[in-house]
């Protein structure tokens, strides 16, 4: 049975995604999203983008191909969701006014925060290098961490500080346009 699964591709598998879902990066909006939700359901953000990583694991260019998308235009949009939440990390801007705290945890923390895009196309070509079981493992130890993380909100809250918090906002947000750009940049050619 050990012999089926390969600790070098979980590894790799794992440290790439690690990378992609930038978990850590993201705690800012995270608790941005908290303080205008009033909470975040920990195990649905968890659990619908565990879902959403293995389903596009397994159909993803199927399904893209069948609403006659290409990759290219599904990480556009995914660009464009996380520009706007940069946008607002950095200008203080409410964009998404009308959130039903309930759904924040789907949409925008499950889908295009945690399983972004970015982190969809990476799935896609991890699946030509590794074993799938190996991918699998790497994408649960992933979630188990994300899942962590999105516990523990109110503990790094009052860790940072309000002022900390502000900078890290701001300085984050400024990382997130700059990732939401080069994803666009580099799915447009331009």
């Amino acid at each position: 049975m050990l012999e089926f699964f390969s600790l070098k591709e979980i590894l790799s598998v794992s440290m790439v995604l690690f990378a992609i879902i930038d978990i850590l990066g993201a705690i800012p909006v995270i608790i941005q999203l908290r303080q205008k939700a009033g909470h975040i359901q920990s195990e649905k953000a968890t659990l619908v983008a565990l879902v959403l990583m293995i389903l596009f694991l397994f159909l993803g260019e199927q399904l893209l191909h069948i609403i006659g998308l290409d990759i290219s235009s599904f990480a556009i949009a995914g660009s464009l969701v996380i520009f706007f939440i940069a946008l607002e990390m950095v200008l203080g801007v409410n964009f998404f006014k009308e959130e039903i705290p309930d759904s924040v945890s789907i949409v925008p923390l499950a889908f295009p925060i945690i399983a972004g895009a970015g982190t969809m196309t990476t799935l896609l070509s991890l699946k030509s290098e590794y074993a799938t079981q190996n991918i699998i493992v790497g994408i649960m130890l992933n979630m188990l961490f994300v899942y962590i993380v999105l516990k523990n909100t109110l503990r790094l809250e009052k860790l940072f500080g309000k002022t900390g918090l502000n900078i890290l906002r701001k300085a984050f947000g400024i990382i997130l346009l700059a990732i939401a750009i080069k994803l666009f940049r580099h799915n447009t050619g331009l």
